[in-house]
């Protein structure tokens, strides 16, 4: 099978959208001299998309880094990792990097669950780079996907628009 690509332009397609609960508090370890680290456990969730849909499984986490690009405009980063169990049986292991920018006045609506839904998403930045590993026969097609994301903050966790690269 001859595969041609065009290394001129990038596509996408949707894969699905990741709803991740992380219920209780995100642990914050306080800035060390590398860095602010906070952590979030994932407590499942649930994805949906034309190929793939299932529950994240309970279990998985985000060791996530922050720090300021300007006074009161936080920037972090993201180290996740989770477990995905498909409709049908399969399981995925799923890790993935990323980048948020939020400022002040986000920051603070976030911490109010009552209120982090409410916050307009042009207001802040969280994007991700999920990469998808399994063994399952059916699903080997996702070790070869690359994907993007777009999340915004949910009462609950985070949900993530995730897209295919072409």
């Amino acid at each position: 099978m001859d595969v041609r690509f065009d290394f001129t332009v990038l596509h996408s397609e949707p894969l699905c959208v990741a709803d991740f609960l992380v219920e209780g508090a995100l642990m914050a370890l306080g800035p060390s001299p590398w860095r602010s680290r906070r952590i979030g456990y994932v407590t499942g969730g649930a994805f949906e998309g034309a190929r793939l849909r299932g529950e994240i499984l309970p279990g998985g986490g985000n060791w996530s880094e922050s720090g300021e690009t300007a006074p009161g405009r936080a920037v972090g980063t993201f180290d996740a990792r989770c477990v995905w169990r498909t409709h049908d049986g399969a399981l995925i292991y799923v890790t993935y990097t990323g980048r948020t920018v939020i400022g002040a006045d986000v920051a603070a609506a976030f911490r109010d669950a009552d209120q982090s839904e409410q916050v307009d998403q042009a207001r802040y930045y969280i994007r991700i780079a999920p990469v998808f590993e399994t063994a399952d026969p059916r699903y080997l097609w996702l070790n070869e996907v690359l994907a993007v994301g777009c999340g915004h903050k949910t009462a609950r966790g985070i949900r993530h628009s995730i897209f295919a690269i072409l």
